[in-house]
């Protein structure tokens, strides 16, 4: 499966990203109200956001989320590899002043059907507190699968899994 494909919708478009998107990307994740009920309530702050960014590119399934009204960087995501036949979507973090838009659906959408192209499951983790981004996943129709506690940045934290599957 390619991780690092263009996909373009109605609302966004997704690119890979690359070095010179980190400045953009930063200026939409300085705001802490994106982070509050994350694991990571930190990644506002530039050199907690350094890691992420840096550890993103590393993976080489990072996407940058543009308007596509606009051509304005709102924000990124993730394809990273979940075993032989599957993928994970997930890391993403949207403006604020695109929030309950439609755009975080329009970006999983855009994912799910390229992923699912290629690999039989897609799965997404949550914080087991982070009610926002579970309320989100749930409502793409993934089911709930036992809950982990993976690593994540150097930390071990619960997560909450979902997985949609090709049908």
């Amino acid at each position: 499966m390619d991780r690092q494909p263009v996909l373009i919708g109605d609302l966004v478009t997704l690119h890979p990203t690359v070095a010179d998107d980190h400045a953009a990307l930063f200026a939409v994740a300085s705001d802490p109200m994106i982070w509050d009920q994350h694991p990571a309530h930190d990644r506002w702050q530039a050199p907690v956001f350094r890691a992420f960014f840096d550890g993103g590119l590393a993976t080489g399934g990072m996407l940058t989320i543009r308007d596509a009204a606009d051509g304005r960087v709102i924000g990124t995501t993730r394809f990273v590899p979940a075993g032989d036949d599957a993928v994970e979507i997930g890391w993403t973090f949207l403006a604020r002043s695109h929030w309950r838009r439609g755009y975080n659906r329009e970006v999983k959408r855009l994912m799910i059907d390229h992923a699912l192209a290629g690999v039989s499951a897609v799965r997404f983790s949550a914080g087991a507190d982070n009610h926002r981004s579970r309320r989100a996943i749930e409502a793409l129709g993934a089911t709930q699968l036992p809950d982990a506690l993976v690593e994540r940045d150097g930390q071990t934290v619960a997560r909450v899994i979902y997985e949609l599957r090709r049908g």
